[in-house]
């Protein structure tokens, strides 16, 4: 009967858990098919728990198929918690996060397979038809496991743009906002709510999101929201219901409020008990010679307020989407630069510098870190940081055994870098051999930043000869190998840059460039081909270069893309076909066995006026091959 029991206990627990499932409302998110398809197929699942309960009562279903079934549980219950966060999260962070969001639907089915391998269908009674369905739905969950769902492109382009441009086309923001259901401000609101709780619940920033990650959902929410009330400013309610919703007094959430004054927090910092205040206030109880939290009365361990970015984004979208003008620092604006155009807080960016220069580890990692927005954030800043004599101290940090120091450093000079005058700065302060150090050895993201701060100084032809000579290349390739997708996009960008360099075309060659481009090539939905034949086309102008890659049999990639690519890549592809080509026999024959002339004469109709060139040319050598070959 105990047995009995038991197995009663986990068929109950199974079907309340596909009921639960059952009850989920239809997904609006990005991730919709993943979740649609997780909810099918565990619903057709039902008929097994509901035969099993019913049937097997009396005789038990078996040890074995209970420790299945348990299993089946857990992996269920995993699927139920997914379902509900991905229907009541963010819609901004699951389109962000798109590859992590298919991999825990990936995660769960496996679990779920794991499971139902565990089960032994043919032991149990049931109806042949139950059997056949379960078995069935098994095969789909197995079938399943590993298929991520392909990416919407014109989605990914967007919110890349969104991320790398300063200035994205209106349009971007209007795509986005219908791609991600956000449509009217009720929509907003329910985001803004979502990104809140999901901040709150995890207790600042989520794992694997950096505040500047933050800070793009921040940025991209209210230009949707903007986007939402240019385009239908009458979709929720009357004008009269506006006005009014202006003047309403939403009740403030209490992880909004300073924990000592109580009200709305404009700048809210972070002390050593990790706990959040705003910093008038705490600043305040410092000076009254307090050293204690005032909330938790604990110890505080040092004195330095590390500003809490996020909390100030949610504060910042609480209030645009009630209506509510935004909390505005105190103070005279006697610190303002504002000659010649510059607009930027000197007196804020000095105290800054002073934590760089003397503070501790904890001061300095905050003072970096908020150095790197600022300068990301204006043209302005980027100039009053570096006038400030910002440079040198961030260089020296560059050396820094705390990860996270080191990771702001380098894409503060990244962002800083983007002013022309200043690239000569950075590079006068010694930073490309400190750079090229972060390259090899630091974090992933600090590789992928320190990668785009060389592509950024290498626009200076000059800096292109010190960065190939400090060894950049070879840990560019090992980045264009390894590297996350945005790594490998900035490592191709910087060799490309520092291949126009004759010198550096040779070592890039002989540091083993060209067998990763090739694979690059070859993976035609990797998204890295229009990156991996730009680089082959300047490298195959240089002897070294074009018989490295003649060695790699690229020539049916190259056929393959003047058949079906897109412009520049038809160009590019071409011209590395002409350039193998060239004073070749071999070569002409692989690519006139693959009907390279069909496809050279398409383009030499319809391609770039560069690429009709080179199919021209390399038309007449292979017209010239089959002359010989007849004669």
């Amino acid at each position: 009967m105990a047995e009995n029991s038991k197995d009663d206990d986990v068929l109950g627990q199974l079907c309340e858990l596909v009921d639960a499932i059952y009850g989920l409302p239809d997904c609006r998110t990005v991730s919709k098919k993943m979740y649609g398809n997780l909810v099918r197929r565990v619903k057709l699942l039902s008929p097994l728990f509901e035969e099993l309960k019913e049937g097997g009562a009396e005789e038990g279903i078996g040890s074995d198929a209970v420790e299945g079934l348990a299993s089946l549980r857990t992996a269920i219950e995993s699927a139920l918690e997914l379902l509900k966060s991905v229907h009541e999260g963010s819609k901004i962070f699951q389109a962000l996060q798109i590859n992590k969001i298919a991999g825990r639907f990936d995660d769960v089915t496996e679990q779920i397979v794991a499971a139902l391998d565990q089960i032994p269908y043919a032991k149990l009674k049931m109806p042949e038809e139950v059997r056949e369905q379960i078995e069935l739905v098994h095969a789909q969950f197995k079938r399943a496991v590993g298929r991520m769902e392909s990416p919407d492109l014109q989605m990914v382009m967007d919110l890349a743009a969104v991320q790398m441009d300063d200035d994205p086309d209106p349009t971007v923001f209007k795509r986005l906002s219908e791609k991600l259901n956000l449509m009217t401000m009720n929509d907003i609101k329910k985001e803004s709510l979502a990104i809140h709780e999901m901040v709150i619940s995890s207790g600042g920033v989520p794992d694997g999101v950096s505040e500047e990650y933050f800070e793009t959902m921040s940025f991209l929410l209210r230009k949707v929201k903007d986007c939402v009330v240019m385009s239908n400013p009458d979709s929720d309610a009357t004008e009269s219901d506006k006005t009014s919703f202006r003047y309403r007094s939403p009740v403030i959430p209490d992880d909004f409020r300073c924990p000592i004054s109580l009200e709305l927090m404009k700048d809210p910092v972070i002390v050593s008990t990790g706990q959040t205040y705003e910093r008038s206030c705490i600043q305040k109880w410092l000076d009254a010679g307090h050293k204690t939290c005032p909330k938790t009365q604990q110890s505080l361990l040092h004195t330095a307020l590390t500003p809490n970015y996020v909390l100030k984004s949610l504060i910042a979208l609480w209030c645009e989407t009630n209506g509510i003008e935004l909390p505005k620092k105190q103070g005279n604006g006697r610190n303002k630069i504002s000659g010649g155009g510059l607009d930027c807080d000197r007196a804020a960016i000095d105290a800054l510098l002073q934590k760089l220069a003397n503070g501790n580890a904890e001061q300095q990692r905050a003072a970096s870190g908020e150095l790197r927005l600022l300068a990301k954030r204006n043209a302005d800043n980027r100039v009053c940081i570096a006038e400030a004599g910002a440079i040198p101290l961030l260089v020296e940090l560059l050396s820094s055994t705390d990860q996270r120091t080191q990771e702001h450093a380098v894409t503060a000079l990244l962002n800083l870098s983007i002013n022309e005058a200043n690239k000569a700065t950075i590079v006068n302060a010694g930073a490309i051999t400190e750079i090229v150090d972060v390259l090899k050895n630091g974090s992933m993201e600090a590789r992928e930043n320190a990668a785009a701060a060389l592509f950024s100084l290498s626009v200076v032809d000059e800096n292109k000869v010190q960065i190939g000579a400090a060894g950049a290349i070879p840990p560019l390739i090992d980045l264009l190998c390894q590297g996350t997708p945005r790594g490998k996009k900035d490592a191709a960008t910087a060799i490309f840059n520092l291949s126009i360099y004759q010198g550096n075309k040779v070592r890039a060659v002989r540091a083993g460039i060209v067998p990763p481009l090739v694979r690059l090539l070859k993976d035609l939905g990797g998204g890295m081909v229009d990156e991996a034949l730009a680089i082959l086309a300047i490298l195959a102008s240089h002897q070294e270069g074009k018989a490295a890659i003649g060695k790699a049999g690229p020539i049916p990639f190259l056929v393959e893309v003047i058949r079906t690519g897109s412009p520049r890549n038809r160009e590019n592809a071409a011209a590395i076909l002409w350039s193998l080509c060239t004073g070749n026999q071999d070569h002409l024959k692989v690519a006139r066995n693959l009907g390279a002339e069909e496809a050279l004469k398409e383009l030499l109709e319809n391609g770039t006026d560069r690429a009709k060139r080179k199919a021209g040319s390399v038309l007449e050598q292979l017209e010239r091959v089959e002359v010989a070959i007849v004669s």
